[in-house]
């Protein structure tokens, strides 16, 4: 590999509104989707499809930079996907995982740059899992040796986006000009997604209820992130944002922490549902794509999640390529 990636500081449920100016992180940290180049993403990518290959040769440590390290998961939020592939991604890169109890970390016990500020003197890298985006800047800010991936925040979630990128890879080869629909809330896998899909040159549609989708703060920055034929298009009608694209994608229309809207969700998103009828209207070899789980009979009907246009578990297993091709370039600085 020629280069360290530049990251840079940047910015499932809702995207909040930007509260300020973003303080700068650790130039190690990926936080967001936005903290790559757009030819390091492609360089990550490229890398896990290497390492999945590897692995399905039987070489499952084909590469081990995290040898003799140790790497702390702190999870605040219930995970099956993202705790396994991190897990099984640290210990087949060489490391050693270590589970931090949710009690005693991340602001509940105390401050959380002192949580990062301890681990720091003890740990290599910290996978954070949690609600604000604001802790994990504020986590990466007072640990700078440390190597610090968002696993999930309210705002984004940056590892799965490369997950279902390289799944797109996987299918369609190179991906500049080709359509992908996201259908329903503008929520943080949205906001992922979309980043890394403009990066890469791709077009992406966002059909989302009244006053549900992306923030105009969110699609700015998603369009400043945007290179080659890489574009945007929001707007409130599912049928023309799915017509003719590659990809058709959607996620729970209740999230973690809005329980209490469920019944207000179900009435605002009637008529969002992705359905045969909806994938007739993409291009016939148009995929189907979902973060998981999902709540069939709602977002999606149980033919188009559980039918043959469907890759969410290729998505769900290109979590743990992903994140090893992308701790495998965290560590090269």
């Amino acid at each position: 590999m020629s280069r360290p990636i530049p990251l840079r500081a940047t910015a499932r449920t809702r995207p909040a509104k930007p509260s300020g100016p973003r303080p700068p992180a650790p130039s190690r940290s990926f936080l967001s989707v936005v903290d790559l180049e757009a030819a390091d993403l492609e360089r990550c990518l490229a890398l896990a499809a290497e390492l999945k290959a590897a692995r399905a040769a039987g070489r499952r440590k084909a590469v081990t930079p995290l040898a003799g390290r140790h790497v702390a998961l702190l999870f605040d939020k219930p995970s099956l996907r993202t705790r396994v592939t991190f897990e099984v991604a640290i210990r087949e890169l060489g490391g050693e995982p270590m589970l931090i109890p949710a009690d005693v970390a991340l602001g509940n016990r105390e401050p959380v740059a002192d949580v990062a500020r301890n681990l720091e003197r003890w740990v290599d890298a910290v996978i954070i899992r949690t609600f604000a985006q604001q802790i994990v800047r504020e986590f990466a800010a007072a640990a700078p040796r440390l190597r610090v991936v968002n696993a999930l925040t309210d705002e984004e979630h940056p590892c799965q986006a490369l997950a279902d990128l390289l799944t797109l890879r996987e299918r369609f080869g190179t991906l500049t000009g080709r359509t992908i629909a996201y259908i329903g809330d503008g929520n943080n896998v949205a906001t992922s997604l979309a980043h890394g899909a403009v990066m890469l040159g791709m077009r992406v549609r966002v059909a989302s209820p009244a006053g549900y989708g992306l923030p105009a703060a969110v699609q700015a920055a998603i369009r400043a992130a945007a290179r080659g034929d890489g574009t945007l298009e929001c707007g409130a009608d599912p049928a023309a944002a799915v017509r003719g694209a590659s990809a058709v994608y959607t996620d729970v229309w209740t999230s973690m922490g809005q329980e209490r809207e469920t019944a207000q969700r179900l009435e605002a998103f009637d008529g969002f549902q992705v359905d045969e009828a909806l994938m007739s209207r993409a291009a016939p070899d148009a995929v189907f794509m979902h973060c998981l789980p999902a709540h069939r009979g709602e977002e999606v009907s149980a033919s188009v999640v559980d039918g043959p246009r469907s890759v969410v578990f290729d998505q769900a297993e290109n979590r743990l390529h992903a994140q090893k091709a992308l701790l495998t370039l965290l560590f090269e600085s």
